[in-house]
């Protein structure tokens, strides 16, 4: 059968009504999205810059202790790990308390990678938030700190870890 050379008119779009959660999961997954992208340019996955965010905050964290926090098996915790230890970005170093537990590091070269990710991230927050003010901004901040603090999600741990396993 021949094609109308006649373009098809386009069905009119409405969008149908969406709640507060749809827009935070959308802008969420938006968000995510565009981090893991940003990410992929240092080779790394989101789960990664976590880690390495945990560490330059929290030096000498035990696996053990780690793996309580992500909420994820600690031998699931072990293959996260070897990854960067593998690149050099962090270092697994005997804790003087107690010689079969290990505290980890980041390295030099884990530091530099965890500089990059604050940049790529700033990046990203200017592209996502460049419609509201400074003020917003941080109205926005406020608003979703009570929120997952009122969830009982635990302050700096992404929930997307549980997708890797429950502990």
């Amino acid at each position: 059968m021949p094609q109308s050379s006649t373009p098809q008119r386009a069905v009119p779009f409405t969008p149908p009504p969406v709640g507060l959660s749809f827009l935070l999961s959308q802008a969420g997954a938006h968000a995510a999205a565009g981090f893991t992208e940003r990410l992929a340019q240092l080779n790394l996955k989101p789960y990664h810059a976590g880690i390495l965010r945990m560490l330059g905050s929290n030096p000498g964290l035990t696996q053990q202790t780690l793996s309580g926090l992500l909420r994820i098996f600690p031998s699931q915790l072990v293959a996260l790990l070897d990854a960067l230890e593998t690149r050099r970005l962090i270092e697994r170093r005997n804790q003087p308390s107690d010689r079969r537990s290990y505290g980890l590091y980041l390295t030099t070269a884990g530091r530099s990678a965890l500089n990059r990710i604050g940049r790529l991230t700033l990046q990203l927050e200017e592209d996502l938030f460049a419609a509201l003010t400074e003020r917003e901004k941080a109205t926005l901040q406020e608003f979703l700190r009570r929120i997952v603090a009122q969830q009982g999600v635990t302050h700096g741990v992404h929930p997307a870890y549980r997708q890797l396993g429950r502990r």
